[in-house]
């Protein structure tokens, strides 16, 4: 016996996008690390700020996000596995909820834009980041 199935979309999104996808490396001194890693990926940083509040400071280079703090900073974010710039947080958060996603901490306004973390069905941990339109 044959069965057929009509497949009209398979779970691509026609709207939304994932722009970049950030590797998150958790270090304690940014200094040294910025310079290794700006000489290794023959890139310097395109963007770093502080987050004093938490005790943070983050810089990208190429496509990895380095997150600086002590290791009790450090300690609440090392469970998210990596960084998707999108072009719509409010969309993805409509998306992922209905997708069974449960949404850990935001949207929240952070120096870039807005973000969430986001615990995937399969337990995978990603923040989602939207940069303001105005960077």
């Amino acid at each position: 016996m044959i069965i057929y199935r009509s497949i009209t979309k398979i779970g691509f999104c026609d709207i939304m996008k994932i722009l970049q996808t950030l590797s998150r490396l958790y270090i304690n001194d940014l200094n040294s690390a910025l310079e290794f890693y700006e000489e290794l990926l023959g890139s310097p940083a395109a963007m770093r700020f502080k987050i004093p509040q938490i005790g943070l400071e983050l810089v990208q280079v190429g496509n990895i996000l380095l997150i600086a703090g002590s290791d009790e900073a450090l300690k609440p974010f090392k469970s998210t596995q990596a960084t998707f710039l999108v072009d719509s947080l409010d969309e993805f958060k409509a998306y992922l909820e209905e997708k069974g996603a449960e949404i850990i901490r935001g949207p929240n306004k952070v120096p870039t834009g807005r973000n969430m973390t986001v615990k995937h069905p399969d337990g995978a941990v990603i923040e989602y980041v939207e940069h303001s339109k105005n960077r």
